[in-house]
């Protein structure tokens, strides 16, 4: 029993990990249909917000906390500057989206090793963040996992009442539903396109922050979560933020279990083909966004 439990906290934080990866493309990918490469390099920068960070404070937990907004504002900058730029030019044409943020992609790479130098860095856990916390006999949970599970939570949390409570997020879900009929209406859709770029960036950013407790950090960590986040937000569904939820916690639970008896190469093998055969079951995902788009 106590491997079962630590196989499912295993996987839950696995999941919570996933989550936080996704969570800012489900809205700049689920919500307004662009395939934006550069997003691992967001996380990217979150990351390295980290150990910028911690060369000017000394305490490793007041730069973690510190770094949390920090990253968030980081991140989102970057993606409303790529908005402004180039993606607004680029909306109804999706896989034109994709080339150009991939190019964005590799030059933020570069830009990182000519910073900070090809070779990954490793910042520094706070204390509270090294230990376990014992339940029962054997049984022990990683505090840095556990924190990084309370962090996704709240990222969804918050999120999700900013989508359904605040006027933000009726815009965006106006602008999803019906681009054409949310500006006649008197939507700004150009600032609606750059606040939710503006979050769905910062939340990568956030992302970026809970990997340095995870592992060193380099300039093509982003290119090696990239492709998860998109599986999680493609089999979850479009557009919805419940789907991501869903199919990440699921996700990171079926790779604990296969890991268990077999390897961490053999579970990625095992995850992929799982979502494959999932979406040609059901290619919309689990959910379908529901629009009031006439074409």
């Amino acid at each position: 029993m106590s491997v079962l439990v630590s196989q499912l906290f295993t996987g839950v934080s696995i999941g919570a990990v996933l989550l936080l990866i996704a969570l800012g493309l489900s809205l700049t990918f689920g919500q307004m249909g662009v395939i934006n490469m550069a997003h691992g390099e967001f996380i990217m920068a979150g990351a390295y917000t980290v150990y910028v960070l911690q060369q000017v404070i000394a305490s490793a937990g007041a730069s973690l906390l510190v770094a949390l907004p920090v990253a968030f504002a980081v991140a989102g900058a970057m993606g409303v500057l790529l908005e402004v730029l180039l993606i607004r030019r680029l909306y109804a044409r999706p896989l034109d989206t994709l080339l150009v943020t991939w190019g964005v992609s590799l030059i933020l790479q570069q830009l990182a090793r000519d910073i900070f130098g090809a070779p990954n860095v490793q910042t520094r856990a706070p204390d509270a963040l090294t230990g376990n916390v014992r339940v029962g006999g054997d049984l022990a949970l990683a505090n840095n996992r556990l924190f990084i599970l309370a962090l996704a939570v709240l990222a969804v949390a918050a999120l999700t009442l900013v989508l359904k409570l605040t006027p933000l997020g009726r815009r965006i879900r106006a602008v999803v539903q019906n681009r054409d009929l949310a500006a006649v209406s008197g939507v700004s859709t150009g600032r609606v396109d750059r606040l939710t770029f503006l979050i769905g960036s910062g939340l990568a950013g956030v992302a970026g922050v809970a990997l340095t407790l995870l592992g060193p950090i380099g300039p093509t960590m982003g290119t090696n979560v990239i492709i998860d986040a998109f599986l999680v937000v493609v089999a979850g569904g479009i557009g919805h933020l419940k789907g991501s939820v869903i199919v990440a916690f699921a996700l990171g639970t079926l790779q604990s279990m296969i890991e268990y008896s077999t390897t961490v190469s053999v579970a990625k093998v095992g995850v992929f083909v799982a979502i494959v055969a999932f979406l040609q079951w059901r290619p919309q995902g689990l959910f379908t966004l529901r629009t009031r788009s006439l074409a």
